[in-house]
């Protein structure tokens, strides 16, 4: 079993859903989350891929070198099994991939357990 990350634009979360749903992965969780990447949170492409981000990136004065902007984000998480990790995977690529700064990430990792609270399934039955 695997647990799937994915950090990515806001505005990207529909389509997102979307393609997971028509992949046939219904159980998700969604967070709002900020941060940056090497960049460090770069302005102008960001706000036009994302109109939300203006007024926040408008408003954000440099403070001496230590300047980073936290650029808002959703961060999708799913438990898939392990031979399902490559349709997810392909899946989240094919509607957040643009070739450009801020498409997101998305982290593979191991699941050690997994156990359905509801009946007490545990393993690749829970996430079934």
């Amino acid at each position: 079993m695997k647990e799937i990350i994915a950090i990515v634009r806001r505005h990207q979360v529909p389509a997102s859903k979307k393609a997971l749903e028509e992949a046939g992965f219904n159980a998700l969780t969604i967070q709002s989350v900020e941060g940056h990447g090497k960049q460090k949170g770069m302005g102008g492409w960001a706000a036009e891929v994302d109109p939300q981000l203006r007024p926040l990136l408008k408003s954000e004065t440099p403070a001496g070198d230590s300047f980073m902007k936290w650029v808002p984000k959703r961060m999708l998480t799913l438990a898939v099994q392990d031979d399902e990790v490559e349709k997810a995977v392909n899946a989240l690529i094919k509607v957040n991939q643009t070739g450009h700064i801020g498409d997101g990430k998305l982290f593979i990792c191991p699941l050690e357990e997994v156990v359905r609270v509801r009946t007490g399934e545990n393993g690749p039955r829970a996430i079934s």
